[in-house]
């Protein structure tokens, strides 16, 4: 004998049936949009660590194309600087200092070097330091003049420094490397005030706290407040 359900009992099937499909159809939607089938037109550089943009900054502008293209030569001759304390300086605490300097900008480099690619434009030459601090050099590698890199060293600071050893190297290595960290400060805060790409902003950022922290110390050792 056929049991037949109530009008009540069909009309609380009904709504729980559309639900059902409309959860179903929700999950299908979500498989479909998150196949990974496109790329981000502004994604960090490959394999460089870097950090995914901030809400907000997802772009990027001409200061932070500035900014990278800058700071990577910057950062390479304050790793060749600090590359020459293992072998003449005297003091175990600049020698310490010389490696936090290596870890920690080498991999800034990378990053910045992975940004510039994503974005097409140039990467500085690997000898661009040796040439940062001649005026009018063009750093952009878009044809127009630049202003000189602050806190660069000149080819005569670098042969000079490598003719050091001992104590006198430790108080060149500490006097310049004060002076070159001054440099990147202003450059990381120009960043601040007007990049637009989150991760270039946060780098920035994060100069100016490491290298101020550093200036401090390197006064101390030197001796001064």
């Amino acid at each position: 004998m056929a049991i037949s359900r109530s009008p009540l009992r069909r009309s609380l099937l009904r709504p729980a049936a559309a639900v059902a499909v409309a959860v179903t159809a929700a999950l299908v939607l979500t498989a479909c949009g998150g196949d990974g089938g496109s790329a981000s037109p502004h994604r960090p550089g490959h394999g460089t660590g870097a950090a995914a943009p901030s809400a907000g900054h997802t772009g990027h502008n001409a200061q932070d194309v500035a900014f990278a293209q800058q700071m990577i030569p910057h950062h390479r001759q304050a790793v060749a600087m600090a590359a020459l304390a293992p072998t003449r300086a005297n003091s175990q605490q600049v020698k310490d200092l010389a490696a936090k300097i290596r870890k920690a900008q080498d991999p800034e480099i990378d990053t910045m070097t992975g940004w510039l690619r994503d974005w097409d434009a140039a990467v500085p030459d690997a000898d661009a330091s040796a040439m940062a601090d001649m005026p009018g050099m063009d750093h952009s590698g878009s044809g127009h003049s630049a202003a000189p890199m602050p806190g660069m060293m000149s080819d005569a600071d670098m042969s000079g420094l490598e003719k050091m050893s001992g104590d006198a190297f430790d108080r060149a290595f500490l006097r310049m490397m004060i002076g070159h960290h001054e440099g990147a400060l202003a450059m990381a805060r120009t960043e601040r005030a007007q990049g637009d790409y989150g991760p270039a902003i946060a780098l920035a950022k994060s100069i100016v706290t490491s290298q101020s922290a550093e200036i401090s110390g390197m006064r101390k050792m030197l001796g001064e407040r």
